[in-house]
């Protein structure tokens, strides 16, 4: 079986994914303005969002979710508001992939848009269920950079495996795929979308591949970060590379 072509040979560049993206964004305002002269206004409220502290900012300005007890002088953590902007869905940038209005399935059958896994950061690999070669080492690559990313901030990251064979990979069939890789955890989502759909996401991931039996992909081996906003921050490319810099994104990403 074909796999991706090497790292020298294939350079990824967030610009052109950027680029890409802005393309896309330009012929849906055009379709909007021919369509309709209306536009809802959006809108921004300030929220406060409640977290606890230690009175004596031992750990400096770190809060927790829940209340407690400092970890260092061990007195009672208390209670601090932190403003805040609730921004609405109308409010994506450019560069985000929540302006792909693609719609796809879960493992569980659920329809949706990637407009509904904002709000963490994504972690995404395109694959295929029946793929021998390259596809397993890119789920080995994804389970290892999930188990280094600490509890307090994995509630924050959505792990996310797109098939590049949506007419084989069933709900069902990724399901089945996540219990037998034992990533059928909520941090975990499978998603079958359309050929058009699946192809327009590569495009923007820079992702390359090519059926070349009813059975059989080359593809790019490529692990793609998104901030919680939707936009690219750092990809990943080859199998069996170092994840250093690939969990050090996620960790900046989810230090809220």
């Amino acid at each position: 079986m074909n796999v991706s072509k090497k790292h020298h040979e294939h350079v990824i560049n967030i610009n052109n994914v950027s680029n890409y993206l802005k393309l896309i964004i330009s012929a849906l305002v055009l379709l909007m303005v021919v369509t309709s002269c209306k536009s809802d206004a959006s809108k921004t409220s300030d929220t406060t969002l409640v977290m606890y502290q230690c009175p004596m900012q031992c750990e400096g300005d770190k809060t927790y979710d829940e209340a407690g007890s400092c970890p260092v002088c061990n007195m009672d953590l208390k209670q601090v508001e932190i403003a805040s902007k609730d921004i609405q869905s109308d409010e994506i940038s450019e560069e985000s992939i929540f302006n792909l209005t693609s719609e796809w399935h879960t493992e569980e059958g659920n329809k949706i848009q990637l407009e509904d896994l904002k709000g963490k950061t994504l972690v995404m690999v395109m694959i295929y269920t029946s793929c021998k070669a390259a596809c397993p080492r890119l789920v080995a690559d994804m389970r290892h950079i999930e188990a280094q990313i600490p509890v307090e901030n994995i509630k924050n990251v959505q792990f996310a495996l797109i098939s590049i064979d949506p007419n084989t990979d069933t709900p069902e069939r990724l399901k089945a795929f996540a219990i037998e890789n034992a990533m059928d955890g909520e941090q975990w989502t499978f998603l079958q979308g359309t050929e058009s759909g699946v192809r327009e996401f590569a495009n923007v991931l820079s992702v390359k591949y090519k059926e070349i039996s009813p059975i059989d992909f080359s593809h790019s081996n490529i692990i793609s970060v998104f901030n919680p906003a939707g936009e690219l921050k750092h990809q990943q490319e080859g199998l069996g590379v170092d994840n250093k810099e690939t969990i050090e994104a996620i960790l900046q990403l989810t230090q809220y």
